[in-house]
């Protein structure tokens, strides 16, 4: 049984459809004005395993994640860089995906634009009018709060409380504070669309509600985004949806926190933004998806350096185990079963991590099992001396289930070897260590060791232990790598 935990009800709740076996998801994407920074990214992973499991789980997943084409701050970029807002949109958009498919996600089943919603838009804006939830007042038009009972059931705001300046436009326009604009009348030189009302172009809120409807219908099972998007930008989805079709709009909201930089909350005025870009070119993909995943995602996912030297650690333990899982499991040997005891271990493995991915999505608890299969893994199969009989075949089973796992999470299926090279590398780089350094000493360790000279073989251990180097001797010679 799945259970999540609605941000509206703020509790975990069973997951039940609106339609068996079908799942309709929505996801808020990016403004498309600049390259995404790190925290953008938190929901596209997280949500990325959700849509994952449940379709492990046996559901149809539709998954929309959109993409906000229209906005303020694309056209203040495009003023002042004498471009077109559409150009600077699709832009940000081929960035966007860049970095996206760098992280080996799975492909949304839809990425709709708002500019290639605006008779959508203009339909669900006329809908509401027409209901009395809307008014024009000058060519722009606003959503009527007062007209929507239930307004503030997601934030737990209430209305008459709400004052100028809390994330709330005053305007004298508006009738109440707290209305926010579905459309607004076109400024000179601005990009606008026809209505009913002016040429103009539609408010942030309304774009994500006329979206979720034409492509998902009137209702839908979840709706996620970041949580400083419950207010506004929820509240008025929720008011927009609801308004117009008089049911519930979503079943389950889930919210993913917020990241920080060293305990301070990243943002612009702090300068402490980080570009996702940025973090890719000078880590790798696989660290920055083990980061976000390694906290529950209703929890703050604090970005430092010790924190990210961590993730590099836990993934050089987990990819040494699956490198040294590779090898053996090419060596033949005997056609032995699984060792019962190995066995339970996987079984243990597979019950830990369903409980923990049915449990409000705990990738952090998944991690944990992980290494329990990783440690039990060790303890059977990198023991020194000749192969013992299972070992090829807990080998094989090793990897097997650390690949369905890793195919839910986009995690733990780079090229072992390769990729522990390329952690090591990162490693040495942060210790200011050179691979041709730890080279040469392996190698004068193993002439000391050919020639018997096992003083000067243990001195050389202890040297390289010293700069945190692990080495292993084994039948085709001594291979090292950073300790983690």
């Amino acid at each position: 049984m799945i259970q999540i935990h609605n941000s509206q009800s703020g509790k975990k709740e069973e997951f039940k459809t609106l339609e068996p076996g079908k799942v309709r998801m929505y996801v808020c994407g990016p403004t498309v004005y600049d390259f995404l920074h790190v925290g953008n990214f938190r929901g596209p992973i997280f949500f990325n395993l959700v849509r994952n499991w449940l379709e492990k789980n046996g559901y149809e997943v539709t998954y929309v994640y959109n993409y906000t084409d229209v906005d303020d701050k694309i056209i203040d970029r495009a003023n002042k860089e004498n471009r077109d807002p559409k150009e600077v949109a699709e832009t940000f958009i081929k960035e966007f995906e860049k970095d996206y498919n760098s992280l080996k996600l799975r492909p949304h089943s839809k990425n709709p634009k708002v500019t290639e919603h605006m008779d959508d838009i203009v339909n669900l804006i006329r809908d509401l009018v027409e209901k009395g939830k809307a008014y024009e007042q000058n060519g722009d038009v606003y959503f009527d709060v007062t007209s929507f009972g239930d307004y503030g059931k997601l934030s737990h705001k209430n209305i008459e409380e709400l004052e100028t300046g809390h994330r709330v436009q005053s305007n004298e326009n508006k009738k109440h504070v707290a209305d926010f604009a579905l459309w607004k009348k076109a400024k000179e030189g601005e990009p606008h669309w026809s209505s009913p009302w002016s040429e103009g172009r539609p408010g942030w809120h309304i774009e994500c509600s006329a979206m979720s409807r034409a492509l998902l219908g009137e209702q839908i099972d979840i709706h996620g985004g970041g949580l400083d998007l419950i207010f506004p930008h929820h509240e008025n989805e929720i008011a927009q949806s609801e308004g117009a079709s008089g049911k519930e709009f979503v079943r389950y909201w889930m919210h993913n926190n917020m990241l920080n930089f060293g305990n301070q909350k990243m943002s612009k005025s702090l300068g402490n933004m980080k570009f996702a870009r940025q973090f890719l070119e000078e880590y790798n993909p696989e660290i920055f998806k083990a980061l976000i995943l390694s906290s529950h995602y209703r929890s703050v996912l604090d970005f430092t350096d010790s924190h990210i030297h961590q993730i590099l650690q836990m993934l050089g333990r987990i990819y040494s185990a699956l490198a040294h899982a590779e090898d053996l499991s090419q060596t033949g040997g005997e056609k032995v079963p699984v060792p019962e005891s190995f066995q339970k271990e996987v079984e243990s493995f597979r019950s830990g991590y369903t409980a923990a991915l049915n449990d409000d999505f705990n990738s952090a608890e998944v991690f944990a099992k992980v290494f329990d299969l990783v440690r039990a893994y060790n303890h059977l199969c990198r023991k020194p001396g000749k192969i013992q009989p299972g070992q090829v075949a807990a080998a094989k089973e090793f990897l097997a289930q650390m690949k369905e796992l890793g195919g839910l999470m986009a995690l733990f299926l780079e090229p072992p070897k390769d990729y522990l090279v390329q952690l090591d590398d990162l490693l040495l780089e942060k210790k200011g260590l050179q691979r041709s350094e730890i080279d040469q000493l392996v190698t004068e360790r193993a002439k000391a060791r050919a020639d018997k000279d096992f003083q000067k073989s243990d001195e050389l251990r202890d040297k390289l232990k010293a700069l945190g180097i692990s080495v292993s001797d084994g039948p085709q010679g001594s291979t090292w790598e950073v300790q983690k």
